[in-house]
Parts: structure tokens; C-alpha cells; sequence
């Protein structure tokens, strides 16, 4: 898959199946539409092509939008890679850019610059200054501009919308089992290993500290989760630790995570974990012994999963 960060370094001669959207999570209803670009283009002997904005158009139009999204834009292309798209354009969205009239949307970028020759789009799509146009707009146009158009019907976007929210929602609430529900996969939090308080290592459960420099990604309930991840093509189970630490009486938010019988120094590496189930609560203890008393009992339970 070739990848533009805008679409004015788009440079292919060949005429596309176009779709347009955000795709965050990319879940089984958004691979459903993704496939049929894919078809359409072979069929067709277009290109495939995903247009998507980034950062969310939402956050642009309203300041006081808080959209957290359940994957990075890195996430998201490596999903995209998966399922046989020839390119994603990566249009960064601006003032400007959501100043564009529905004409110059159309003529300009659809058209000349993506040699739009078929679109697969959702019933609800809006496009122009001030979301002034719609479908109906789009095939007025598709005959003046020699494209096709085929609109997904309301019940597929309203169900992909359901998805969007369910994945959202079990995320925000630890209910990782759901999410890989309707995700079709495990929920990942991607970051930077950074150095901690190293109180983990004191009682024996050295931790590494992730720092998640995406503001807008999804973060799971506070509470500790069993993971999974891999290191050097290694797999590794694990436990992970969302919150802030009361036994310690830290103010901080963070994320730890402990993995078995592991002992390298990934220190300033990036790492992405697999949250696979929550296990508790975050909880204060009486004392830092009780507290490794229950890490135990983590641990414990983990391993059960894993021989499971």
C-alpha cells in the first residue's frame, strides 16, 4: 500500500475506486466496505484508494469536540496494509480545507487529482463548505464528471455506527472482551518505553513505564489488565496497570506493564500491547507488602489464562 500525507502528492495515472472516511477501529462493518472497493477495483482495473482526514475533521469544526479515537493514525494504516488497499491519501484537515465548496471538493481533488472514475460512499456522506452537500449532490455531479457512484445503504451505516460506539463505550468501561467483539481483534495502546519510579523493581515486578504521546487515543478503565506483546518477533504475556497508583499516593496517571520472564532493557523502544482482559479494579492497599501479596495473585491468575 503506498501512503500520501496529502493529496497533492498523489501521483497515480491510473483511474480509482475512491472511498472517504475516517475508519477509526476499523472493524468488521468498515473491512465490509473496504473489500468492496477492493473488488470493485479489480473488476473494474482501477486503483483502490482510501481518503481519510487527519486530524478528525470533528475536532476542527468544533473546538470543544473531545473525540477520542480508538486507534492511532499509525494503527490505522497498519490495518489498512492488511487488507489489500493500492493507496491511502492521508489529507490533512484545516480551516481551509473544510472551506472548500462542494465544486472545488469534487472537480479539483476528487476528480483531477484522484482520476475518480467509481465511489463507494455512505448515505449520510457530507462534503463542502458547511457540509453543504450530499449524495444526491455527489450523483448530479457524477454525470457531469463521468464517475459512478454507489451509495451504502442506511442499515449497513447505522449498524458500522453502533460498532464505532459499542467498541468505544467497552473500552472506556475495561470490557476488553467486547471490544475484540465487535473489533475482530484485540485492542492495542502503542507508546514509548520511559523510565519510572522503579518501585516495581523493589518488590520484584519491574515494570516499564508507556508513554502514549497520541492525546486523542482511547485509554481502557483504571484497573489492571492482562496483555500480551512482541518483542524481537517474541511473544510475551504480561499484566498491565492503568491508574494512579494510591497505595503510593502518586497523582499522576500511568501505564505499567510487568511481563514474564523477560529481562531486557527496552528502555526508549516503542512497544505495542495486545489488551487481552480486565483482571480488577485499581485498588489501595494497606501497604506496599499487601500490595505485592495481590500482584501475586495477579500473576497467578494470569498464567492460568495463558495454560488455559
Amino acid at each position: 500500500m503506498k501512503i500520501y500525507r496529502n493529496i497533492d502528492d498523489y501521483d497515480q495515472e491510473k483511474g480509482a475506486v475512491v472511498t472517504i472516511g475516517t475508519f477509526d477501529g476499523l472493524h468488521h462493518g468498515h473491512q465490509e466496505i473496504l473489500k468492496k472497493v477492493v473488488n470493485s477495483s479489480i473488476e473494474k482495473k482501477l486503483s483502490s484508494v482510501v481518503l481519510t482526514f487527519f486530524p478528525h475533521p470533528r475536532t476542527i469544526l468544533n473546538k470543544y469536540n473531545n473525540i477520542r479515537m480508538i486507534d492511532t493514525l499509525d494503527e490505522k494504516i497498519n490495518q489498512l496494509d492488511k487488507i489489500g488497499i493500492d493507496s491511502l491519501i492521508i489529507q490533512p484537515f484545516d480551516k481551509s480545507f473544510s472551506l472548500l465548496t462542494a465544486d472545488q471538493y469534487i472537480k479539483d481533488f476528487l476528480v483531477e487529482k484522484l482520476k475518480l472514475k467509481h465511489i463507494i460512499i455512505g448515505y449520510d456522506h457530507r462534503f463542502g463548505k458547511g457540509r453543504e452537500a450530499s449524495v444526491v449532490d455527489l450523483k448530479s455531479y457524477s454525470k457531469e464528471y463521468n464517475f459512478t457512484v454507489e451509495e451504502i445503504e442506511a442499515q449497513e451505516i447505522e449498524t458500522i455506527k453502533i460498532s464505532s460506539s459499542k467498541i468505544r463505550n467497552s473500552i472506556n468501561e475495561g470490557d476488553l472482551e467486547t471490544t475484540k467483539k465487535y473489533l475482530g481483534r484485540n485492542f492495542k495502546l502503542t507508546g514509548k518505553i520511559i523510565k519510572g519510579d522503579g518501585l516495581g523493581k523493589k518488590i520484584n515486578y519491574p515494570t516499564a513505564n508507556i508513554f502514549v504521546k497520541e492525546k486523542y487515543k482511547i485509554i481502557p478503565k483504571d484497573g489492571v489488565y492482562f496483555i500480551r506483546t512482541l518483542i524481537k518477533n517474541k511473544s510475551y504475556n504480561g499484566m498491565m496497570n492503568i491508574g494512579h497508583r494510591p497505595t503510593i499516593g502518586s497523582n499522576d496517571k500511568s501505564i505499567e506493564v510487568h511481563l514474564f520472564n523477560f529481562n531486557q532493557d527496552i528502555y526508549n523502544k516503542e512497544i505495542s500491547i495486545d489488551i487481552i482482559l480486565k483482571i480488577r479494579d485499581e485498588k489501595k492497599f494497606s501497604s506496599i507488602e499487601a500490595l505485592k501479596q495481590q500482584l501475586k495473585k495477579d500473576e497467578n491468575y494470569c498464567l492460568k489464562l495463558i495454560n488455559k
